[in-house]
């Protein structure tokens, strides 16, 4: 059904300049197969017409959010882990998840993927949790020899993404320390084969779940990069996260550039602890990055040297993280504990400006999840995913600079619904998937099952 928006002060976020593209009072023209068929300024010319007109009086019109790295099967698990940095938060988290059945992971992802809906965000890098059980860190290393769950582990959580309307790309672990080559290769294949068959306009694409950070096996890196290559998919690895065991950390960035996959176009994950060796080098090889501020304040991090990255040619996303270290999946709160992470530490300014923080949370992380061409900005022939956010409601005051201010003083209250292709998803906070209330009563079951089984998480 086509979808005709009128009176909306567009925000169209356009590829290939600086410029947020804003019109005061434009339109949309949103075709039947759910792709921006046209836009502009003022009212649409004489003789357009669609089958639903959608008046929003002055409110903003923006695309959708996008999470360069986001893990949904956490939804059912934020508070956990409060007093921890990392490794001990994913004690807390993933310590939980260990005793959760693949069904159970399929509500808890589903939940998950509509509370990022529910806040704007139409696409999201997940990252499932993986087939190798977690097992606890020490000195930032671990043996590897957690016990492997089946594959409808992985598949389950797959479907609870798509089940939930959300645009993604799907990231599974490799588990290279489980079985042999051959056995590696084959059930990561088979992880792949299987999102595949999904709807390709909402399953965007697969990814690696890089976990050389993790892993104690030395040849993890070649592992990742030899999937890449026989598999076609991306990767994005956790690297350089944690403020513990440093050392050990940077020692592990040689295995990846030394295994080629710098020049893959891989994406390191929160990168922090970094040098300006490593990045440099990883400029150099053509490798991005995932900058995910609130979960790096939640979790003592660090700040990570984003303004610099950007000026040395590094392209960067930003990411929700998870709802069990973000807590709430705000984009507007990560933007703005982004924004002023960066001031704070460079004490100037400029070094992270509101319209530049809104290009990294929507274009910019479409850019390095490789789907760009589909979202991340509205412009003709890209899915219309897009926000209505009325700043009257409640009332922010005048809008002397609109862009600024939408990133600035809007907030989910804001948040009047999200479209995705031209669909409403969510109306006021209130989903129109079928499915949203028994997700909701699942997770809530979750606590009453697991703390039996491993006894209250910290």
């Amino acid at each position: 059904m086509s979808l005709l928006v009128t009176h909306a002060r567009l925000i169209t976020v356009p590829a290939g300049t600086d410029d947020p593209g804003y019109v005061e009072d434009g339109w949309m023209l949103v075709g039947d197969d759910g792709r921006i068929a046209a836009l502009g300024a003022g009212t649409p010319p004489v003789g357009t017409t669609a089958d639903e007109t959608l008046d929003v009086a002055g409110a903003f019109v923006a695309p959708g959010f996008v999470s360069s790295h986001s893990h949904l099967f956490t939804s059912g698990l934020r508070g956990l882990g409060v007093a921890d940095t990392l490794y001990g938060w994913c004690d807390a988290m993933l310590g939980t998840t260990a005793h959760m059945s693949a069904d159970q992971l399929y509500w808890a992802t589903l939940h998950g993927s509509l509370d990022f809906l529910s806040n704007g965000v139409t696409t999201a890098y997940n990252f499932t949790d993986p087939l190798q059980a977690w097992e606890p860190m020490v000195d930032g290393k671990r043996t590897g020899t957690a016990g492997l769950r089946g594959l409808e582990y992985h598949w389950r959580q797959a479907e609870g993404t798509r089940d939930s309307g959300i645009r993604f790309v799907d990231a599974a672990g490799m588990d290279v320390t489980a079985g042999t080559p051959d056995e590696v290769f084959d059930r990561f294949a088979a992880e792949v084969a299987y999102t595949r068959t999904f709807d390709a306009d909402y399953a965007l694409g697969s990814s690696i779940m890089g976990q050389v950070q993790w892993s104690p096996h030395p040849d993890a890196a070649a592992f990742e990069v030899e999937a890449m290559r026989r598999f076609g998919v991306t990767n994005q690895a956790h690297f350089l996260e944690s403020p513990e065991a440093v050392e050990h950390q940077q020692s592990k960035f040689a295995l990846y550039r030394d295994a080629g996959a710098l020049e893959l176009g891989l994406v390191f994950g929160h990168f922090i602890q970094t040098t300006p060796e490593i990045i440099a080098q990883s400029v150099a090889g053509g490798a991005a990055m995932s900058w995910q501020p609130a979960s790096n304040g939640r979790l003592a991090s660090g700040t990570a040297l984003v303004p610099e990255m950007l000026a040395m040619g590094m392209k960067v996303g930003v990411g929700l993280d998870d709802q069990a270290c973000t807590d709430v999946s705000d984009p507007w709160q990560n933007m703005r504990i982004g924004i002023y992470a960066q001031r704070a530490r460079t004490k100037d300014p400029l070094s992270m400006m509101p319209e530049q923080m809104l290009r990294l949370h929507t274009l910019g992380s479409a850019e390095i999840m490789g789907v760009a061409d589909r979202v991340g900005s509205l412009e003709v022939g890209k899915f219309a995913d897009f926000v209505v956010v009325d700043p009257r409601r409640p009332d922010v005051g005048p809008l002397w600079h609109p862009v600024r201010s939408y990133v600035l003083a809007m907030s989910p209250r804001n948040l009047k619904a999200v479209y995705v292709g031209g669909r409403l998803v969510n109306a006021d906070g209130v989903s129109t998937n079928p499915l949203a209330e028994e997700a909701s009563a699942k997770v809530h079951e979750l606590p009453a099952a697991v703390i039996p089984l491993r006894g209250h998480p910290h």
